[in-house]
């Protein structure tokens, strides 16, 4: 049987766990330091959106107003499975330590435009950095916990698999510190009812819909990740195995990160 969880609650209380042996070092193992240089300069499109700058890349070139990535309907995730943050970003507890904003070549390079793991390849059909935190969330509990937390950037790629069967969504939070960052992934357990962040639509691609979704969050010092999967369309998948893989594959962009802590560290792997 396949219980709930909350990390403040007991597995009785909500948010459903999917993963086997524990937490997401145990899906797969770190990716090497020594291929993480940050990838910077891509050439990215402002927006000014809600008072807001939103810098947004879609494949294949501009869209028209009318096709550009967009916010998707207000679902949680079925399943949730979060974690604390991984000991070895210590030094990456505190923004202070790492004050220049994410930017969008940084958080979706080359190499994070197509990714596979096992048999499932996915494309990066849209991505968007937010500087307004509030305006790519739903739900007061969770606005409000990343307003106390200063939340000064959400980061969102939206995926899609070369059958078009799957769909991802790739989501970074840029909070002040590690605490804050571990208590948004405690904040996005569906079991809070607190809401959660939106997905990102693409044009062309299937929207994320109500329906079965698994989630992982982990706090990567004063960093949230979440990768977030789903059959398109919201079907049941045929396995627990099928969203771990998917979201083992849609991961990559984390990889950033680890070139934040190089940095922070003052050295090169």
């Amino acid at each position: 049987m396949i219980e709930a969880r909350d990390t403040d609650a007991s597995p009785k209380d909500g948010g459903t766990d999917i993963r086997p042996g524990g937490g997401r070092a145990d899906r797969r193992a770190k990716p090497a330091r020594s291929r993480l240089p940050l990838i910077i300069g891509a050439a990215v499109l402002a927006v000014a959106v809600a008072g807001g700058v939103i810098a947004f890349f879609v494949l294949g070139g501009e869209e028209e107003a009318t096709g550009a990535p967009g916010n998707g309907a207000q679902i949680s995730p079925v399943a949730y499975t979060p974690q604390t943050s991984d000991k070895d970003m210590a030094k990456l507890a505190q923004r202070s330590a790492d004050q220049r904003p994410v930017t969008q070549g940084e958080a979706f390079p080359a190499d994070v435009k197509s990714v596979a793991y096992q048999k499932y390849t996915f494309t990066l059909a849209a991505s968007q950095l937010s500087n307004d935190c509030k305006a790519v969330t739903w739900g007061q509990r969770l606005q409000a916990d990343l307003a106390r937390h200063q939340c000064s950037q959400i980061a969102r790629g939206a995926y899609v698999s070369q059958d078009k069967q799957h769909v991802g969504q790739f989501i970074a939070v840029n909070l002040a510190s590690q605490d804050g960052a571990e208590q948004i992934v405690r904040t996005l357990d569906p079991a809070t009812g607190a809401g959660f962040v939106l997905p990102l639509t693409a044009p062309g691609t299937p929207d994320f819909a109500k329906g079965f979704s698994a989630a992982y969050a982990q706090a990567y010092g004063h960093y949230a990740v979440i990768t977030w999967v789903q059959r398109a369309g919201g079907a049941q998948p045929a396995s627990l195995n099928e969203m771990i893989d998917t979201s083992l594959a849609i991961e990559k962009p984390a990889d950033f990160v680890w070139g934040r802590l190089e940095l922070v560290d003052g050295t090169q792997r």
